[in-house]
């Protein structure tokens, strides 16, 4: 994972909890990183329909549905995360070793399986329930 999914979380939790438009200069100052970053992370998270953008003097951004319904696993999808992503591969597979020529395969296995229950936990929590561990309702 990159930490645009963390921005993207911070900022999902920051409009739910503001219930209005807030610009990308608010959400950049309260997830305390630049605002053009914020702009690319929040534009892919528009592009997946998880907020609208508003234009005007009360523009910015907001939430386009209630938190419940948005789990991280929807925006790791959005920002085409993958939990376990492995840039190197050992081994080759021409060469005349069954371990050489195996392990890349094996190994892609495992990560697959991985990702299938990091996928499977993201969807489990909501950007609702983030926001009742930051802010505690009381019954």
């Amino acid at each position: 994972m990159t930490s645009d999914f963390a921005i993207a979380v911070h900022a999902l939790v920051y409009l739910n909890h503001r219930q209005e438009s807030v610009s990308s200069e608010q959400i950049a100052e309260n997830v305390c990183t630049h605002p053009v970053r914020v702009r690319r992370v929040l534009s892919r998270l528009k592009k997946a329909g998880l907020v609208v953008t508003r234009e005007g003097q009360n523009g910015g951004y907001a939430a386009c549905c209630p938190a419940a319904d948005i789990d991280l696993a929807q925006v790791a999808e959005a920002l085409s995360e993958v939990p376990v992503s492995v840039k190197y591969r050992t081994g080759d597979l021409d060469m005349d070793c069954a371990v050489a020529s195996g392990m890349a395969g094996v190994m892609d296995q495992i990560y697959d399986r991985m990702n299938a229950v990091c996928r499977q936990e993201l969807a489990e929590v909501t950007i609702d329930q983030i926001d009742q561990k930051l802010f505690p309702r009381t019954v």
